[in-house]
């Protein structure tokens, strides 16, 4: 008991995103759900930790916020991948590991860039812009369903020296998003809209965790069932669009040069535009009148009315997803919820 009080305390001095503690102590993860301490964890302090400065006194809070985000991640991910046991390069990963990290790495020779796709953070519309950028498409704003293959260059499919060039030489980024928002938008689009997915994922998902659901075609797939079926899968095989982001893109094994956010995803994007010299010409893509984005509000609602015991559980599976990109763990307390 003792213990527990102790890695208790330790946890209430955690800072505000920075979760790496929880990443090297998992067997207290739980605990710290429990008590509600990492339910309480919340935006990043408007002032900048030791060793940043404004630079001429006049910084507006937001851009203090996301200096202290953009220093948080950097600091957490150097903790961790400064870790003896974590890999240095993609050749240090186990062969599946590594083959799906390649295949998520998008190559744009003619701007020397590496973008590592996260499917349901806005991938589509940053695959339309390389077509762009390629010649293969006339405008980001060309009507029509996105092919995700055609016309693209994944690093995978070229020879090791040639990865190895471009990983040591390219301009490399990547973009997050909330996990729980993350899998809680994969929920609604891919078995409220999609009928491949219903059919290949939605059927066994009700005939595995419902009495008597042989019958379903996969369209009813609750969001307690589909947490539950996360819980049950091995990470390393799940489906790209609920998979860590951490497994997809290994930001240890690969050093990305810019990590933007959903959240910032108008000024992220046009930050990386500009980096790589895109013509003026091509910008990032508005967001389709047909979307249904997962709000605050949303996902609140369906937190609140799952288990929560099925969310605790299946924490510790995205927890260097929350941890590394300062997420804060979902509030899940019977207070928030009655709100």
């Amino acid at each position: 008991s003792r213990a527990r009080s102790r890695g208790a305390a330790g946890a209430a001095l955690l800072p505000s995103m920075l979760m790496f503690g929880v990443i090297l102590a998992s067997s207290g993860l739980l605990l710290m759900i429990e008590r509600g301490i990492l339910a309480q964890v919340g935006p990043p302090p408007l002032h900048p930790p030791a060793g940043l400065s404004r630079r001429d006194g006049r910084d507006s809070p937001a851009e203090l916020e996301l200096e202290v985000l953009r220093d948080t991640r950097n600091r957490t991910i150097r903790a961790l991948c400064g870790q003896r046991s974590m890999p240095r390069s993609v050749w240090e990963l186990p062969p599946g590991q590594r083959r799906t990290v390649l295949r998520h790495l998008l190559v744009s020779d003619k701007y020397r860039f590496l973008y590592c796709y996260v499917p349901k953070v806005a991938c589509s519309n940053w695959k339309r812009i390389l077509k762009v950028l390629d010649g293969a498409l006339e405008s980001v704003d060309v009507q029509g369903k996105m092919d995700h293959k055609s016309d693209l260059v994944f690093l995978g499919d070229m020879k090791p020296e040639e990865i190895s060039y471009r990983l040591k030489h390219y301009y490399k980024f990547i973009f997050v998003r909330n996990p729980m928002e993350r899998l809680l938008s994969a929920y609604r689009n891919k078995f409220g809209e999609i009928k491949e997915y219903q059919q290949k994922y939605g059927v066994e998902i009700v005939r595995r965790y419902r009495k008597n659901g042989g019958s379903s075609a996969g369209d009813d797939v609750s969001f307690s069932e589909f947490l539950q079926y996360l819980l049950d899968e091995d990470v390393e095989r799940m489906n790209e669009h609920w998979m860590p982001i951490y497994n997809l893109c290994q930001p240890c094994a690969v050093r990305y040069d810019f990590i933007g956010s959903y959240e910032r995803l108008h000024a992220d994007a046009n930050h990386v535009l500009e980096h790589i010299q895109s013509p003026s010409f091509v910008r990032f893509p508005e967001r389709q009148a047909w979307y249904k984005p997962v709000t605050a509000e949303t996902l609140h609602y369906y937190l609140c009315n799952t288990q929560r015991r099925l969310i605790k559980e299946l924490l510790p599976k995205y927890i260097l997803d929350f941890s590394l990109f300062a997420y804060p763990l979902p509030n899940i307390t019977s207070e928030f919820c009655r709100q």
